[in-house]
């Protein structure tokens, strides 16, 4: 009964929680289950909770007089119903327990109040149940790349039978069942099937010449290469945990000699997760140099070499599947919720103005997997408001280097404060993309890039008076980033 008294805490909701569902339990130390399998558990409840409530109520369950005596929760019930009559095996795991045989002493009731509700939805299984679509927490199509650091994506394709089998389509929308296979048109070496494809049983998943990554977290790799007149080859990854942006940001860098990405990851567990990730994905030696610190931490000036970076900072998550249903169980207030996103929109700020601060550096590339305006189009505004920040010469690029054919772009209403001469709000707004959860095949995502223009000469003290003004900014990240905790991604085997 472990699982169900370890997942039952995470069903209630004080509004006082730090972080999203997801990450607090993935940063639970004190759990003895596999955090994966508590955060299924509570997600699956959740999303069938309304049913499950109907339910036990029909059933009198809680009325029981021996439910009473052992003081069950209602968050108890909720899992042992989820477990007995909402999921596929259909039992209640672990061994003998007071709480499980007083719950089981009602299972024909439950039952018999479970097919009177299918009945009377005209169903035939709880998947069938309205009101759970925009509640699964699957991607609906399951991206993977050629990992081209390991093998080219011919040899790949001669290669493994399996995926030669695939019926190619031109089209997400084709891809309704097993069988089919997507060339995406957007980012090189990427494709999409069926999220049932058992892609990750094939040896190359097991290799690491497959990698199985979202396609929206893929752009900020690709925005960096996107320009044939500027191809970086020192780039630092900033907030490189679990390893999927910093792999494929590397995988464009494969046959370049003495090119590098630094991945920097302060997390003491996402780190290791990190070199797992790096490990496999890469035999190519000090192509991706790890290091186990605070990115903020670093001065710019002892990395004159880096062109480029990528900056993917914590964040709501709000784009991630499943965080909907997370809604149904965190009922926070309005205010609550806009002060944790100006809070993260704050730490977002200034991780960004400490990568725009490095000297060597022409592109910048800044991604969320949020939806919110606050922590993508409006940090870009403040930096690109932000006196140093203009002064260094960075602005936004245009939309025919950051992936032109992709429809969904910045919000240009989002753009006004800027008084940029020469440059409307739609024209600055292209410098950024946006990906709809599920709508665009993945999840919901944002990404802007920065590029710097040639900055106007200064004089010693303007210098002096910069270096300072960024060591009161890295006193202010310091103590920022202690009130701060790094999002846990999503993570399914090595996704995105």
């Amino acid at each position: 009964m472990k699982l169900y008294f370890e997942a039952e805490k995470y069903l209630r909701s004080s509004g006082n929680e730090r972080g999203s569902l997801q990450s607090r339990i993935f940063n639970e130390k004190s759990l003895t289950n596999s955090p994966k399998h508590v955060f299924a558990l509570v997600i699956s409840t959740l999303k069938y909770k309304e049913y499950i409530v109907k339910v036990i109520k029909a059933s009198k369950l809680k009325a029981s007089p021996i439910i009473k005596k052992l003081r069950v929760t209602d968050e108890m019930l909720w899992l042992l119903t989820h477990d007995l009559l909402f999921q596929a095996k259909g039992r209640i795991q672990s061994g003998k327990h007071p709480i499980k045989d007083a719950f089981l002493q009602h299972k024909t009731r439950l039952t018999s109040e479970l097919i009177k509700l299918k009945l009377k939805y005209k169903i035939k299984s709880v998947e069938e149940f309205p009101n759970l679509k925009g509640q699964n927490d699957e991607t609906p199509i399951r991206w993977f790349r050629v990992n081209q650091i390991k093998i080219t994506t011919a040899v790949f394709f001669e290669k493994y039978d399996f995926f030669k089998k695939l019926q190619p389509v031109s089209d997400i929308s084709e891809i309704t069942s097993t069988g089919f296979l997507y060339q995406d048109d957007f980012v090189p070496n990427l494709y999409g099937v069926h999220n049932r494809e058992l892609i990750m049983k094939s040896d190359a998943y097991a290799k690491g010449e497959l990698i199985i990554q979202d396609r929206a977290s893929c752009f900020p790799g690709h925005i960096l290469f996107n320009d044939p007149q500027f191809q970086p080859t020192h780039i630092i990854d900033a907030c490189a945990a679990p390893g999927n942006k910093t792999t494929h940001t590397a995988s464009y860098l494969y046959d370049k000699p003495s090119s590098v990405v630094y991945a920097f990851e302060r997390d003491n567990k996402r780190v290791e997760i990190l070199k797992k990730m790096c490990n496999l994905a890469s035999n190519k030696p000090n192509l991706i140099q790890i290091t186990h610190a605070d990115f903020t931490s670093v001065n710019p000036n002892d990395f004159k070499d880096i062109e480029a970076l990528v900056v993917d900072p914590s964040c709501s998550g709000s784009g991630i599947f499943g965080r909907a249903i997370e809604d149904s169980l965190e009922q926070h207030k309005e205010e609550i919720s806009t002060e944790r996103l100006n809070k993260l929109s704050r730490f977002q700020f200034s991780i960004m103005k400490h990568a725009l601060s490095f000297p060597g550096a022409k592109k910048v590339v800044y991604s969320t997997c949020s939806i919110h305006a606050e922590e993508n189009e409006r940090v870009v505004v403040d930096l690109l408001l932000d006196e140093n920040v203009k002064k260094a010469g960075w602005t936004l690029a245009p939309r025919n280097v950051v992936i032109s054919t992709w429809p969904r772009r910045g919000w240009p209403q989002e753009f006004t404060a800027l008084q940029e001469e020469g440059r409307s709000v739609g024209d600055l707004a292209g410098g950024c993309v946006r990906a709809v959860a599920k709508e665009d095949g993945g999840i919901g995502f944002f990404a802007a890039c920065f590029v710097r223009r040639e900055a106007a000469s200064r004089g010693e003290g303007e210098e002096k008076e910069e270096q300072e003004q960024e060591l009161e900014l890295e006193d202010e990240l310091e103590e920022e980033e202690q009130e701060e905790e790094q999002e846990e991604e999503d993570w399914t085997g090595f996704g995105p």
